[in-house]
């Protein structure tokens, strides 16, 4: 059944002159099956520059809006509605405008696990892989609102000695981390470097060896002549992992290291949604238009 599907797709996919791409935790079907795998920037990036008359997006809506802002004449289908980011939903531009009333001279930097309302209340966005890049760039004598993960706020402010102020959101999967399950993988596998994502808790990003985005994680593995890894992020990347390194095994930081959002999106659900092309994901413009504006500026500077 899987080869039909995958065949129909790849047909369907022509018809339409389509591009997919996925990210790193889509399940391992998905990831075989994408023109593209990687991290939210990278996705980005492939989203700004396709020439594909129809962009499909694999991974949670965010990433969706992000492909259709950068591609306003562009088909954007999202195969699974219902796949959204817990993070996200924690904050909202009506709350934004809010904060910004409290500090009106602060550049907003949102972390692209944002709504398009959002970053159309934002100065800039980012991403894990280019936060440092975006925070030095923006004038020391300008206070930063960053929305909405603390963690990486916090691991950000550590790295580039800028006070910012914090949204009280997080990455509930990686959030709940705990060091007790870090030592444990430590006392099983004690040559393994400890490699994290940044949205793990400060005192999880403080053990590690390495913090890095996904696609930083990837990079320093390969380079590295460790044969064990402690992994701290969700157990999707370890199929990325696994097909792009040889000789090397990887543990989990902790056990059901799962973003479910991330797993809504299957053959049969992504078949589906390129014959119907019902799931379109739509931006009003005046939205669209102030989101693109801090989505370039990130885009700008790497």
């Amino acid at each position: 059944m899987s080869t039909e599907l995958v065949q129909y797709i790849k047909k369907r996919q022509d018809e339409l002159d389509a591009i997919i791409l996925a990210h790193f935790y889509q399940l391992p079907e998905i990831q075989d099956i994408a023109d593209i795998v990687g991290d939210s920037l990278q996705l980005a990036r492939e989203a700004s520059k396709t020439s594909a008359s129809v962009i499909v997006s694999c991974g949670v809506r965010f990433m969706a809006e992000t492909a259709k802002i950068l591609n306003p004449d562009k088909k954007v289908l999202l195969p699974a509605v219902e796949a959204g980011c817990a993070m996200a939903d924690m904050v909202t531009a009506e709350a934004l405008r809010e904060k910004k009333r409290q500090y009106p001279q602060a550049v907003v930097v949102s972390y692209v696990n944002t709504s398009a309302e959002v970053k159309a209340e934002s100065d800039i966005c980012c991403t894990s892989a280019n936060a440092i890049e975006v925070i030095k760039s923006i004038p020391e004598d300008r206070p930063i609102l960053f929305v909405p993960d603390r963690n990486l706020g916090k691991w950000i402010e550590a790295q580039t000695n800028r006070e910012m102020f914090f949204w009280a959101g997080c990455c509930p999967v990686h959030d709940q981390v705990t060091i007790e399950q870090v030592r444990e993988q430590q006392r099983l596998y004690p040559d393994a470097p400890l490699v994290v994502h940044p949205e793990c808790p400060p005192e999880i990003t403080s053990a590690a060896d390495a913090v890095r985005s996904t696609s930083g994680m990837l990079k320093y593995i390969q380079e590295s002549s460790a044969r064990d890894f402690i992994v701290g992020t969700e157990e999707g990347f370890l199929y990325t992992l696994e097909n792009n390194t040889s000789g090397k095994r990887f543990h989990l930081a902790r056990t059901d290291f799962i973003c479910q959002d991330m797993k809504y999106i299957t053959l049969e659900r992504l078949a589906k949604s390129m014959k119907e092309e019902k799931d379109l994901v739509e931006i009003p413009e005046e939205i669209r238009e102030r989101a693109y504006q801090a989505l370039d500026r990130m885009l700008q500077i790497g």
